[in-house]
């Protein structure tokens, strides 16, 4: 039986990883769950699923989330000190990190102290702290198995292979604004942007997806996780969701893996890498999807890729100030500030007056990120 805590169970991620455990009882069990604000989901989740302790990042809920549990023995605690805290329970055999935003770096690299396999979906971890974050897991001989399913199948594409990657195509789905001019895009509203054409996810990552940020990030932690030059990370765009991603080697060959877009598949497979176990997906059928296209991404349109390539060129400290600028345009956006063209421009110029620190420690990049939100 394996034991996990999942970080942000009431989000997108959390949810379809209880989905996996709920059908697979026998193999897995949630020992802690943690959430920000959704007290009352996490209650819920605490009551089905009976773990060992829960968190809730916003004390201000810690009253109502004791009081529902108080007939159980599952132990609560609340605030973000707390979530780190728990990371350090000897109970705990994969954690499963899935908090969205920065706020996910330092529980993260709290259970890579102590030891733990890490099944990594918030990458704003490796790309805030990706330097500090593989020393960690290299030095307390912590395994990351990536989550995100272009990164999962990157991974899946290199297991059991020796040769030299030559280059690896990141497939994008291009959201759902896909072959729109700047002209066209200056009215989008948060509804628009909102309404991916293949995957469910939260309003963050959805609203990255459509600027193609979401995409930057991933370019920057899989540089960190696979150990490549983002010079040699290709994004294409693949409107179909089929081709998670692919791996070019030294010979030219190219391995890729596919599938339906679900992210409960890449989520059970870090739960039991290296093996795998049945699954109540869907199957994929060729024959209904004659045909799989690829495009190179527009970046003059969608200006916060080529950002975020600029910010890992720089290296140091841009990735983090990259991050924490997209947080906090993109919530202007949906609250009505700024328009869905303002989330690029408000990126750039943060990017411009953040002070830049070559080698910086944790420190240095959690002040980075608050400074960075002043801007």
């Amino acid at each position: 039986m394996k034991r996990i805590a999942i970080l942000g169970s009431t989000g997108s991620i959390g949810t379809q990883a209880l989905n996996v455990i709920r059908r697979h009882r026998d193999l897995f069990c949630a020992e802690v769950l943690c959430a920000g604000s959704n007290a009352q989901l996490l209650v819920e989740q605490a009551l089905e699923f009976d773990p060992n302790t829960v968190v809730i990042a916003d004390e201000s809920k810690y009253t109502q989330v004791r009081d529902a549990l108080a007939d159980t023995d599952i132990k609560v605690f609340a605030g973000d000190r707390a979530v780190a805290d728990v990371m350090e329970m000897s109970t705990i055999d994969m954690v499963l990190s899935a908090i969205v935003g920065v706020a996910g770096l330092l529980p993260t690299l709290r259970a890579l102290e102590n030891g733990k396999a890490v099944a990594l979906a918030n990458k704003e971890t490796m790309v805030v702290g990706g330097a500090i974050v593989t020393a960690t897991a290299e030095r307390n001989h912590a395994p990351i198995l990536p989550v995100d399913s272009e990164h999962s199948a990157i991974f899946q594409c290199l297991v059991g292979e020796a040769s030299r990657v030559d280059k690896i195509l990141l497939t994008a789905s291009g959201g759902p604004f896909r072959g729109r001019s700047r002209d066209e895009l200056r009215n989008a509203t948060l509804e628009q942007a909102l309404h991916h054409p293949n995957w469910s996810m939260g309003r963050k990552v959805t609203i990255d997806s459509a600027t193609l940020m979401n995409k930057g990030l991933e370019v920057i932690e899989a540089k960190w996780l696979f150990g490549v030059d983002a010079s040699d990370i290709e994004v294409l765009v693949h409107p179909q969701s089929v081709v998670h991603s692919m791996v070019q080697f030294a010979d030219g060959s190219i391995k890729a893996q596919l599938g339906v877009p679900t992210m409960e598949t890449p989520i059970q497979y870090a739960f039991t890498f290296p093996e795998r176990i049945e699954s109540h997906t869907p199957r994929f059928d060729f024959a209904a999807h004659p045909s799989l296209t690829f495009e190179r991404p527009d970046t003059d349109t969608f200006r916060c890729l080529g950002l975020a390539y600029e910010a890992i060129a720089r290296g140091g400290n841009m990735p983090c100030a990259l991050n924490a600028a997209g947080e906090v345009a993109v919530q202007r956006f949906i609250e009505g500030k700024i328009g869905f063209l303002g989330i690029a421009d408000h990126v750039e110029s943060a990017l411009q007056r953040t002070h830049f620190i070559e080698n910086p420690t944790i420190d240095d990049l959690l002040l980075t990120d608050q400074t960075t939100r002043l801007l």
